[in-house]
C-alpha cells in the first residue's frame, strides 16, 4: 500500500481508503480508476471492488512502522474527504497522522466542502497538509474552501490543467502543476502553466512543475523554459 512513490511530489503513498467518484472534468481521464480496474483483473484483493469506494482499516497503522521521515500522500488511490467515507474513519486516519509527527502527511482532495465541515472536529498539527485539486477556472472555488480550514500548509494540485487559470494565492503555501498523462490525455497550453509559475514568483509562494504529461507520464518531460522546478514549502525543509 506504498512504502515508495514515484509521484514526484511525494515520497510514499498511504491508501487506508481506495475508490471514488468522478466530480468534475479532471476526472475523466483519472490515472487511479484505470490502476484499480487493471488491478481487479490482475485478482488484487484490495480492489476486488473495483474502483467503488472501499475502507481498509487494516493498514490505518500502516505509517506507524515507517521509522525514515518521509512525505506520505494521503489517499493517492481515493478522497479521504469523500462522502461515503465515515466520519469516524477519517477522524481515525488523522489520530494516525498525529500519532506519526516525523511523517509530513499530504491530504488532496477534490472536496473541500466536506473538509470545512468537519475541520472542527479534526486534529491540525503541522506534520498534516490539506490541498486541492484545481484543473480549470470553474473549480477555482475549491481554493476559498481551502482557505477555511485551520491547516499549517495549503497546497494546490492544478493537475491535469485544463485551461487557464487566475489564482489568488492568498494563503497558499505551495502550488503543483501538471498536464494530464495516459489514453487521450488532453493537451497543457504552456502559457498557462507559466501564468501560475509567475503568479507564484510574485506572491513568494514555492512552485513545482510535475511533468507536460502525454501517452505516459513522462512523455513531455518535467522541464519548463529549460528549468525544473521543484520548489517546497519552507515547513518541508526538515524533512529533506
Amino acid at each position: 500500500m506504498g512504502d515508495r512513490s514515484s509521484i514526484e511530489w511525494t515520497e510514499a503513498t498511504w491508501n487506508p481508503v481506495t475508490g471514488c467518484d468522478r466530480v468534475s472534468p479532471g476526472c475523466d481521464n483519472c490515472y487511479a480508476e484505470r490502476l484499480a480496474k487493471r488491478l481487479q483483473a490482475m485478482g488484487n484483493a484490495r480492489y476486488a471492488n473495483g474502483f467503488a469506494v472501499t475502507l481498509h482499516p487494516d493498514v490505518l497503522d500502516l505509517p506507524l512502522r515507517w521509522r525514515t521521515p518521509r512525505r506520505v500522500f494521503v489517499n493517492s488511490m481515493s478522497d479521504l474527504f469523500h462522502p461515503k467515507v465515515p466520519t469516524g474513519f477519517i477522524e481515525a486516519a488523522f489520530e494516525v497522522m498525529v500519532q506519526a509527527p516525523h511523517h509530513t502527511f499530504q491530504i488532496l482532495t477534490k472536496r473541500p466542502k466536506r473538509a470545512v465541515a468537519l475541520s472542527e472536529k479534526l486534529p491540525w498539527p503541522a506534520n498534516i497538509w490539506l490541498g486541492v485539486s484545481v484543473e480549470d477556472q470553474p473549480r477555482a472555488w475549491r481554493v476559498d474552501d481551502l482557505r477555511k480550514v485551520p491547516t499549517a500548509v495549503r497546497f494546490l494540485s492544478v493537475e491535469p490543467l485544463l485551461g487557464p487559470v487566475d489564482l489568488d494565492l492568498t494563503g497558499i503555501s505551495w502550488v503543483i502543476v501538471g498536464g494530464e498523462s495516459g489514453p487521450g490525455a488532453r493537451p497543457m497550453n504552456p502559457k498557462w502553466a507559466r501564468d501560475i509559475r509567475d503568479a507564484c514568483r510574485r506572491s513568494n509562494v514555492p512552485f513545482f512543475f510535475k511533468q507536460w504529461g502525454g501517452r505516459t507520464p513522462r512523455a513531455g518531460g518535467r522541464q519548463l523554459d529549460a528549468q525544473t522546478w521543484d520548489q517546497y514549502p519552507v515547513a518541508a525543509s526538515a524533512m529533506t
